[in-house]
């Protein structure tokens, strides 16, 4: 099994429009066994979905939610055209 296939398997098989089989899950191991960027792959979206099931917010870096808040202003001006301390709400 190539990265390729094992990619598009994966996807196939996370949106629920594919079925392993036992030989395919097998392959499937074999590959994640030696292939180093597939595996880094598969955890995150192991992490991911962990992360959904949780259900639990993540808190933001105060910096990041300090650019993110500047951005979003900006782009209302820009497409409002407001001025730039008009407040995101």
């Amino acid at each position: 099994m190539t990265c390729e296939e094992l990619l598009q398997a994966l996807n196939e098989y996370v949106d629920g429009t594919l079925d392993l089989s036992a030989a395919e899950c097998q392959q499937f191991a074999q590959h994640l066994a030696g292939c180093n960027p597939c595996q880094l792959v598969v955890d995150n979206i192991r992490g991911t979905i962990q992360l959904f099931r949780a259900g639990e917010p993540f808190p933001l870096p105060v910096e990041f939610q300090q650019r993110l808040q500047l951005n979003l202003q900006q782009r209302w001006a820009e497409k409002f055209g407001v001025g730039e301390s008009a407040e995101v709400r």
